[in-house]
């Protein structure tokens, strides 16, 4: 059985909590024809780098609701604390719900594998694409296409993604237990 979510499978549940002090559950979104959750982090310069672009994505596609969750252990990056969630969230007001995944479980049963890594779900809430959004998130002016904002606009035109599998580009998923302080952030660039 392979690691992160295979194309066709349903969106896991979830019961975590918001920024915005709601606690959400995937039955939360139900009105929206297309779900992208997406798990991210504070300190990831692929994510940092890479925000305005998912920024304009989300704001390109109204109808899809876009769905951050934040599985990072803050004992590796301080940073990627609730409070700082909260805080960037106040700074910058993202057109996303930013949830914080304490326990991880949620990025176990997605199967993330880094920051950011993006799930797209038809209105049966069937993965219809996994991976990137931007082939150089680091770095999105240096981005030669952007594979999340092509599946939206295959779904809304109602087709099916042309390239429904892609490799998320970012830092890996901060587990609890596991030392990640060794690896520098230019680690993350493996794919």
């Amino acid at each position: 059985m392979p690691f992160t979510l295979s194309l066709g499978s349903k969106a896991p549940d979830f019961c975590l909590a918001g920024t915005d002090g709601t606690v959400y559950t995937l039955e939360s979104f139900a009105d929206f024809p297309a779900l992208v959750i997406f798990f991210t982090c504070n300190h990831c310069p692929y994510v940092t780098g890479s925000d305005e672009s998912t920024r304009a994505t989300a704001l390109k596609y109204p109808k899809a609701r876009f769905v951050a969750i934040n599985s990072n252990s803050p004992e590796h990056y301080e940073e990627d604390s609730f409070s700082a969630m909260v805080a960037r969230m106040d700074e910058y007001s993202f057109p996303w719900t930013y949830l914080y995944d304490e326990s991880q479980e949620v990025a176990k049963q997605y199967g993330a594998l880094r920051t950011p890594h993006f799930y797209l779900f038809d209105n049966t809430r069937t993965l219809v694409y996994c991976g990137r959004a931007l082939d150089n998130p680091k770095s999105p002016e240096k981005s030669t296409v952007n594979n999340l904002d092509i599946a939206l606009e295959d779904l809304f035109s109602g087709n099916p993604p042309r390239s429904p599998l892609t490799n998320p580009i970012g830092c890996t998923v901060k587990w609890k237990g596991h030392d990640s302080h060794w690896l520098p952030d230019d680690a993350c660039d493996l794919v």
